[in-house]
């Protein structure tokens, strides 16, 4: 009998060894499928997670360093009445989700980040070594692709086609235009378009080695890869807790949900890129909350409406339909000790009573055409892990920009396939666990 407990030890011992030894960041690539991970998991070089940083203040720092300029560059979009790849203000102020990638002939292994709004990728040359892939090449000024980037101008036909853009916070970068194969999961993707950036006045936010751009525009992946994945992708963005684990972006219609609720998606003319849906309303609780017209409204014109973006941190509505949601949110709890602001967050109360009570707040439902989007309460509310604190996860679009665009942020996506099908003009949303 003394030999029994040692047994059940041994196999604790067993268990716990190997699990220490699994490697959480080798999740495999199959095809068209590829893990995703969040800007400061463990699972890319980039992480520098602080011990004493809570997942509250992590969402603050983020939403108060990227909001602001990432809703600018969704207004800047919304607004113009072209359609040039670079034509935005700002391209992405710092990058929340990345995807492996290798570029080249042998293929080099890069991070690149993920932007949903964003016509063309690039890639840096301090991450990627351009002389050493035999499948390399740069573009001519006389190359019909150039016009297209708002090249410099030429001094010869044969000379290489440069461009400059500028990005959030003033920075910029120059690039040459180049194309090269790019591999994703198993799929090579010969003379992929992208910009070779070769100098920058970037600061830390810039994205480190890359940015892939998955929006509607002719060099975006979706476009260069139409025959491959027929302009399908969907993604299932990790939890901001998810330190460790990885979502997945997935591309092509092989292994999409079979069964997914989905809503229109809307094209604007001047800016296709956009990923735009009809929201129709917001309930809280039971209650349909009453907004001034017009304010989810979709308008070609001025840009308009509500998007589906994976850039923004939190959900964001024109202020005066965000004040009634809130207004509402606040009179159905009722915090009895109050609300108070912390960032971004303008509603935030206690989840217990001075006598120990749970405060349960309501539910929180985006009304789409076609279908309701129930926020768990992970996605409506965030939670501090100090002390019993919860803020509601939303936000008013900045003062200091020109506000027409709601947003449905990556916060509120998060632990949900969202299926972007553009043959089909469908944006799907259903649950699933990616942390």
């Amino acid at each position: 009998m003394g030999g029994f407990p040692c047994f059940f030890l041994f196999l604790f011992l067993l268990f716990f060894t190997l699990a220490a030894a699994v490697d959480h960041c080798s999740a495999p690539s199959t095809a068209g499928d590829i893990p995703l991970l969040r800007i400061n998991s463990k699972c890319t070089p980039f992480s520098s997670p602080s011990a004493t940083t809570t997942i509250l203040d992590s969402v603050l720092q983020l939403s108060r360093r990227v909001d602001p300029s990432r809703l600018a560059f969704l207004s800047s979009l919304a607004a113009v009445t072209s359609v040039p790849v670079a034509s935005g203000k700002y391209i992405l102020d710092s990058p929340i989700y990345l995807l492996r990638s290798s570029l080249g002939t042998p293929p080099q292994p890069l991070f690149l980040a993920l932007d949903s709004a964003s016509d063309a990728s690039f890639v840096s040359v301090t991450a990627y070594n351009f002389s050493s892939s035999s499948s390399f090449q740069t573009l001519p000024c006389s190359s019909p692709v150039c016009p297209t980037f708002k090249g410099q101008p030429c001094s010869s036909p044969s000379s290489l086609c440069t461009y400059n853009h500028s990005y959030g916070g003033g920075d910029s970068f120059s690039a040459t235009l180049a194309q090269d194969t790019l591999r994703l999961a198993i799929d090579d993707i010969s003379s992929f378009t992208f910009g070779a950036v070769n100098s920058s006045a970037a600061g830390p936010s810039f994205p480190k080695q890359g940015l892939l751009g998955l929006g509607r525009g002719p060099f975006s992946l979706l476009s260069e890869t139409q025959s491959l994945y027929n302009s399908v992708f969907s993604y299932c963005l990790p939890g901001y807790s998810s330190y460790y684990f990885s979502g997945s972006l997935r591309l092509g219609p092989a292994g999409q949900p079979a069964r997914i609720h989905s809503t229109p998606l809307l094209l604007n003319p001047h800016r296709p890129s956009l990923y735009y849906v009809n929201l129709t309303g917001v309930s809280v609780g039971r209650v349909l909350v009453s907004v001034p017209p017009g304010s989810f409204a979709f308008d070609q014109q001025t840009g308009a409406g509500t998007v589906v973006d994976s850039g923004t941190v939190i959900t964001r509505f024109v202020d005066p339909a965000y004040s009634a949601v809130r207004d509402e949110f606040r009179k159905q709890v009722n915090a009895p000790a109050g609300y108070e602001s912390l960032g971004a967050f303008d509603t935030c109360f206690s989840t217990t009573t001075t006598d120990g009570v749970v405060v349960h707040p309501p539910v929180v439902t985006l009304h789409l055409e076609g279908l309701d989007l129930v926020l768990p309460a992970e996605n409506a509310l965030i939670h501090s892990s100090a002390k019993p604190l919860a803020c509601l996860a939303m936000a008013a679009s900045p003062a200091n920009v020109n506000a027409v665009v709601n947003v449905i942020a990556s916060y509120q996506q998060q632990n949900h396939r969202v299926l972007l099908d553009v043959p089909r003009g469908r944006v799907g949303f259903a649950r699933e666990l990616c942390s």
